[in-house]
């Protein structure tokens, strides 16, 4: 069973569909599944430093606090300028290479854009 998308006016469940349109039957609100299927794909993820600023991939940001590593291989000091990361949807944001470390992972929250 296909499932209509609720009202987007009044919330309601109870929509049918004609021809190429959506009805919703308790407040006739009408709109067409064209606008209704471009509302429902996600919008791209914004990613943010920890001052708000908007990142993207190939940035350069600094640490802005001590990181310990797991596994106990060393801290990743404040300051610490990481030069063309790559965004990703995860746990971690951020996907990059640190001079001494190698590959890692970090969170936006512990970044600033440089």
């Amino acid at each position: 069973m296909n499932a209509l998308p609720p009202c987007p006016k009044c919330q309601s469940a109870f929509t049918y569909m004609d021809a190429d349109l959506y009805i919703c039957p308790e407040c006739a609100h009408e709109w067409s599944a064209q606008s209704s299927a471009a509302a429902s794909e996600p919008a791209a993820k914004v990613f943010r430093d920890s001052a708000g600023n908007i990142l993207q991939d190939g940035d350069t940001v600094t640490v802005i606090k001590d990181l310990k590593l797991k596994g106990g291989g060393g801290v990743v000091k404040m300051g610490t300028k990481v030069k063309n990361i790559r965004l990703v949807d995860a746990d971690h944001d951020i996907d990059c290479k640190i001079d001494g470390f190698g590959a890692m992972s970090l969170k936006t929250e512990f970044v600033k854009k440089a």
